[in-house]
């Protein structure tokens, strides 16, 4: 064999033992997740693309092979929130708070994010309903939970969505807060295009 063609084939075994062995190691990633994540994932795709159908069909099966998967029931409140079931969501979100609550082990980081997201979600479903102290109560929850989790969008969504304006928690916590001070007759609880900027919350 030429010195050309060997040095041809090192460098193509070399290639292909690196992507053996980085192919091995993605999926035994895949295989080692904890079961329900990959279904909340697709779930998530689902929501983001508005197949709201789609959507909670994954984070149903996923709640059959987990159950009380904290991302799988943030997912379904949200699809509730986005079709405007706002009782089913304020049940979905009631009912994960509770959970984490009565759980410590399940508040690591991303459990404090999952639970300070679903007190904020949960505010916005106050919110929209009228119930502005009930909003208020969960918007300075969520707050005191974990900021950073409620804080508004990142950078990287910043770039890819926009959002410069998104209202955060704490903006719309400040706005009710200053409302309810004035007398009944003079508050101003709603400014639509305001409101619309709020977005929903998923750690």
């Amino acid at each position: 064999m030429s010195p050309k063609l060997l040095k041809r084939f090192i460098i193509l075994m070399a290639l292909f033992t690196a992507v053996m062995v980085i192919g091995s190691d993605v999926l035994r990633q895949w295989a080692e997740r904890p079961p329900g994540d990959m279904e909340t994932e697709l779930g998530t795709l689902r929501l983001e693309d508005k197949l709201y159908d789609e959507a909670m069909a994954y984070y149903d099966k996923a709640l059959e092979l987990a159950p009380k998967h904290r991302g799988a029931m943030m997912g379904r409140a949200l699809v509730h929130i986005q079709t405007e079931r706002y009782q089913n969501a304020l049940a979905e979100l009631t009912d994960l708070i509770a959970f984490l609550k009565n759980n410590p082990s399940q508040l690591d980081a991303t459990g404090r994010g999952v639970l300070a997201a679903a007190h904020a979600n949960r505010g916005i479903v106050h919110d929209r309903m009228g119930s502005y102290r009930k909003a208020l109560d969960d918007y300075v929850e969520s707050l005191k939970t974990d900021e950073d989790s409620v804080s508004g969008p990142g950078v990287i969504h910043k770039i890819l969505y926009g959002g410069e304006h998104v209202s955060s928690v704490r903006k719309r916590a400040r706005y009710i807060y200053e409302q309810l001070q004035k007398p009944e007759a003079e508050r101003l609880m709603r400014v639509p295009e305001i409101d619309a900027l709020q977005r929903m919350h998923r750690p």
